[in-house]
């Protein structure tokens, strides 16, 4: 089912997210696939939809840099290299707590977490609980989705609610900086080039 983006929507998505459903959403560069990120039968689910393999881990959409310790045992190290680059298409990864799910992890203990630039975007994840999974709404090796007909096309069941909030009008997925290690290190160049980055990549 495709609804419009707006309070009633965002209020329906809460209550999906909160029984264990899926979502779909336009993040501030793609449209994603949200589930809870401590429900295992959830994210299970969602990997089941995509045909994502075991091995990749899935990256999570927060509402505000003070969800980074509830999920990141470098917290502190993460909010002071996201300054500057917060809210914006910088995904970074840090050490996973215990707590955090190994579904999510695909067990290699570390968790990437983006604060999206789009207030709309962080105003349903917040409704849903601070935090939401924000894998792109494609099956495995096909472009992601760009619009929530799209979204359908893909998935034309399975989801249980496509939030419509337009056609997207980002042309690069984010970018993706590890900080598990002493040095920084590029996973993938996106939005926000390696120029950008400067300093932080020495």
């Amino acid at each position: 089912m495709i609804v419009k983006n707006s309070e009633i929507s965002g209020a329906q998505a809460a209550k999906i997210i909160s029984d264990g459903g899926v979502i779909a959403f336009r993040t501030d560069t793609f449209y994603g696939l949200g589930v809870d990120p401590f429900n295992r039968d959830a994210i299970l689910r969602l990997r089941e939809l995509k045909g994502r393999e075991e091995a990749k881990p899935i990256l999570l959409l927060i509402s505000g840099a003070n969800e980074l310790d509830r999920f990141t045992s470098n917290s502190q190290f993460l909010r002071m290299i996201a300054v500057g680059h917060w809210p914006g298409p910088l995904t970074l990864i840090g050490g996973a707590l215990p707590a955090v799910p190994v579904e999510l992890t695909a067990g290699t203990q570390t968790i990437g977490l983006r604060l999206p630039d789009d207030a709309n975007v962080r105003a349903l994840v917040r409704a849903c609980g601070g935090a939401l999974t924000a894998t792109s709404a494609n099956v495995s090796g096909q472009p992601p989705a760009r619009t929530a007909k799209e979204v359908e096309n893909y998935f034309p069941e399975g989801i249980d609610l496509i939030i419509d909030g337009g056609e997207v009008t980002a042309t690069q997925p984010s970018t993706v900086l590890d900080l598990t290690q002493p040095k920084a290190r590029l996973i993938r160049e996106g939005a926000i080039s390696r120029d950008e980055l400067g300093e932080l990549l020495g």
